[in-house]
């Protein structure tokens, strides 16, 4: 197989673990498959590296992923089987498919693990309920909520393989940083949302991004862009906070709002650095 088809697999396989991790109602184990899902990430940028100096185009392109599942043990046996399918496509001589090998034959053994200590509990996460914790909000609070948790949650899976993308195409040391930051603020965000979505019932995975978004030659007009859409992103989080009637959920998403002031002035560094180059 080639190198770029194994991306595209471990693309799918790293979203398989992340939303799945999202589904996952138990915090311990939910916690423990999100950290094996960085892990899958961290492969995927040590193989876009690989790429790259390999001369060899990659893109984000992936399958349909079904991992709409009833119980705790079919997401557990659904990963197993869905990371023995990868593993099967890298050359152990390699010492970057070595380290992913070693890696996930663990995650393997933790996964039969919890099939035998765990309990075995009805997944919540694709019910289409609507309920979130139980609170009585309105059903406008419902649907906007509902809305902006879709939107947000494909904004920042978009926004961290942009991000990656454009990180593993530059020579530049601010650049590559202020990427990673982008990155791993959005990787953060993405997990609230895709644990909110999962609370109320509609988890599900992201739609394709399409090459036209990353793969730019006009790199400062897409960071001016990207400025304008946190703005956006900072309105729309504002007026959620108004018309979502709960408190709790208010807070949260003024906290979200204040984390875009520093994502633009990340962006705006970024232009500097180009500018001075």
């Amino acid at each position: 197989m080639m190198l770029n088809e194994i991306y595209q697999l471990k693309h799918e396989l790293w979203l398989k673990v992340l939303f799945i991790s999202f589904a996952i109602q138990d915090e311990k184990i939910k916690s423990e498959l999100y950290d094996i899902s960085q892990i899958e990430f961290r492969h995927l940028k040590w193989l876009g590296n690989k790429l790259v100096d390999e001369n060899i185009e990659y893109n984000y392109e992936r399958y349909a992923i079904d991992m709409v599942k009833s119980t705790s043990f079919e997401c557990f046996e659904y990963l197993i089987h869905e990371i023995q399918l990868v593993m099967k496509n890298y050359n152990p001589d390699d010492e970057i498919f070595a380290r992913m090998l070693s890696d996930e034959y663990y995650f393997i053994t933790r996964l039969k693990r919890l099939l035998i200590e765990s309990e075995n509990y009805e997944i919540a996460a694709f019910n289409k309920k609507r309920i979130y914790n139980n609170k009585d909000l309105t059903k406008e609070s419902i649907d906007a909520l509902t809305m902006f948790l879709f939107e947000e949650t494909y904004k920042e899976y978009e926004l961290i393989l942009i991000y990656s993308y454009m990180q593993n195409h530059t020579k530049n040391l601010t650049q590559y940083n202020v990427y990673q930051d982008l990155i791993d603020e959005s990787q953060y965000h993405l997990k609230c949302f895709g644990n909110m979505l999962s609370i109320m019932g509609i988890l599900a995975i992201p739609r394709v991004v399409i090459q036209e978004l990353y793969k730019r030659f006009d790199v400062k007009q897409f960071l001016l862009d990207g400025i304008e859409e946190e703005k956006m992103a900072k309105e729309e989080c504002r007026k959620l906070s108004m018309s979502v009637k709960d408190d709790e959920l208010s807070k949260f998403f003024e906290f979200i709002n204040y984390q875009e002031n520093y994502h633009i002035e990340l962006m705006k560094k970024a232009i500097r650095e180009l500018d001075c180059c």
